[in-house]
């Protein structure tokens, strides 16, 4: 069967995208009305310095139903089988509207990541094994569907400014984080990101404790890939992110990417995590 794999542009998979002929549908960034689209026409570092002049954080939104349905027939019309991983629906309308284009064109399948960033990303992966291994569209849609809650999607911001400003923490949380150096973890779940553990002390160290805590938290996990995906974060504490993972963890690819312009506005410069399917 010939399968297109599709996916919003929030799964962050970088160089991925490419070698597993991944095909991406752009979110919207809209900074002072004018709108950008995802991975296409601006990057985080155009966040970065909108921010830094504003004071404002951009404004996301998805594309339409009609665009989903644009999107879906490039390939169903060429008599393809679509199967297409969406950012979670609790984060996003995307889902939805991507959901409501499938019933529309046909030929179709939408799955809710219940991810974002490479959390999606790790699911989208998984379907692009199944798709080389000759699995079915509908073996791709349930074994992808069964593993989307088992995804150690989590995060640790270096500054809550970008929280702050999207409303997600109180100015006094702000200011006394920033001050403490305190980083909050920030973890996906069931399909929406809460704060869980903080942690104390400059980010190199808070990343080494982060990643310690996830060997302890996931015993057992799967072994073929994990994710160091962060926001343009210093070299040092990617480095040290690599380190951690290689002294806790067993991988058989260990991949690097940076976070889009969708997921950077939320959360800031420097934010990094660790992201890999348990068991």
């Amino acid at each position: 069967m010939n399968i297109q794999i599709t996916a919003d542009s929030t799964c962050d998979l970088g160089e991925s995208v490419e070698k597993r002929g991944i095909a991406l549908m752009p979110l919207m960034v809209i900074l002072g009305g004018q709108t950008y689209h995802d991975g296409v026409d601006i990057t985080p570092a155009d966040i970065f310095s909108y921010v830094d002049k504003t004071g404002q954080l951009p404004k996301t939104a998805a594309p339409s139903i009609g665009e989903y349905e644009d999107f879906f027939r490039t390939f169903t019309e060429q008599g393809k089988t679509v199967i297409h991983f969406s950012i979670s629906a609790k984060a996003s309308s995307a889902c939805s509207y991507a959901q409501q284009a499938a019933k529309n064109v046909g030929n179709v399948y939408v799955v809710d990541s219940k991810g974002l960033s490479t959390g999606q990303g790790l699911v989208v992966m998984k379907a692009c094994d199944l798709r080389d291994g000759g699995s079915s569209a509908e073996e791709i849609v349930r074994a992808c569907s069964a593993v989307c809650g088992k995804v150690n999607t989590s995060f640790v911001p270096d500054r809550l400014d970008y929280l702050f400003k999207g409303g997600r923490c109180s100015r006094l949380s702000m200011y006394g984080a920033n001050i403490l150096k305190i980083h909050p973890l920030i973890e996906m779940d069931d399909g929406q990101l809460l704060s869980k553990k903080k942690y104390r002390g400059n980010m190199v160290k808070c990343i080494q404790s982060y990643i310690s805590d996830l060997k302890a938290q996931y015993p057992a996990y799967d072994k073929t890939r994990c994710f160091v995906t962060h926001s343009c974060a210093d070299p040092e504490l990617v480095a040290a992110a690599h380190k951690a993972v290689a002294e806790n963890f067993i991988f058989d690819e260990v991949l690097e990417t940076v976070a889009g312009s969708v997921i950077t506005g939320h959360c800031g410069r420097n934010t990094l995590g660790v992201l890999f399917i348990a068991e």
